[in-house]
């Protein structure tokens, strides 16, 4: 039965904090709602590569291709790309003493990881992804 307590307004999954607890595990949670971050080396997608599609594990939508992952040796699933630019949104971060830009899912703008000026490829763009932020769609 569909949850009729989420509203989606211009694209966007709209929900109280207590459906997303409902929903998430308790990592998901930490990452996608109060933008925490997994230890390296221990998310389920670092060392996977399986074919597939990575949506976002808080709403569904369309974030990166297997054929963008790479191991960037930095302990997250690294990508050089997103699968549909618009999925994403970034966002100046000045937290824990550092100056990055945090990425978001563009449908729940859940906290997905960072991205940086230091990847492979024509574009030289590395966005680190935390595991608990992602399902995989195996192809």
């Amino acid at each position: 039965m569909p949850d009729t307590k989420t509203k989606t307004t211009d694209d966007k999954v709209i929900k109280s904090e207590e459906q997303w607890r409902r929903e998430l595990s308790p990592m998901q949670y930490a990452v996608l709602r109060e933008k925490a971050t997994e230890r390296p080396f221990s998310g389920e997608y670092e060392h996977d590569h399986r074919a597939g599609t990575y949506v976002c594990a808080g709403c569904g939508n369309v974030l990166f291709e297997s054929d963008a992952k790479f191991d960037s040796g930095c302990g997250w699933p690294s990508f050089t790309q997103p699968a549909v630019e618009s999925h994403i949104d970034e966002e100046h971060d000045a937290s824990h003493g550092m100056i990055r830009t945090e990425v978001l899912c563009s449908k729940c703008s859940g906290h997905l990881g960072h991205v940086f000026p230091d990847g492979p490829g024509p574009n030289g763009l590395r966005y680190c992804i935390n595991s608990a932020a992602l399902k995989l769609e195996p192809k």
